[in-house]
């Protein structure tokens, strides 16, 4: 599967540090993959109780994507809003700092930290 960023997409709204969850901690009984299709989830119920479709998009320590298949267990992924009318709410209240999940369905398969605010100010739309 190509980058969310190639076209006809954008770039990427936010970069976040993660961590995906052990069987043992709740999480995933398979191993992370590239691409899986997580939604985000802030961490703090004040801001929202809601699921976002938000994708993580893995990274490898040279910034460039990892490629398909198995990811590492802690990193850096860059975030994808899918959701064109969700971005005003994000504007809002995605920042460094902002602390998340990645969810599948109701289960939490991982946590992540906003380190760096990328395209989400500037980005009309998203894919779809």
């Amino acid at each position: 599967m190509p980058s969310y960023a190639e076209p006809p997409g954008l770039p990427p709204d936010f970069r976040v540090s993660y961590r995906i969850f052990s069987a043992e901690e709740g999480g995933r009984k398979t191993p992370a993959h590239q691409h899986s299709r997580w939604d985000f989830r802030y961490d703090d119920p004040a801001v929202s109780t809601s699921t976002f479709m938000i994708w993580p998009e893995v990274l490898l320590p040279n910034g460039d994507p990892v490629p398909d298949g198995p990811i590492p267990t802690y990193g850096l992924a860059d975030m994808f809003i899918l959701l064109p009318q969700a971005r005003a709410f994000h504007q809002l209240h995605i920042r460094p700092g902002v602390r998340g999940c990645f969810v599948e369905g109701t289960r939490r398969v991982g946590a992540c930290e906003v380190v760096e605010v990328l395209g989400l100010h500037t980005n009309p739309i998203q894919i779809a």
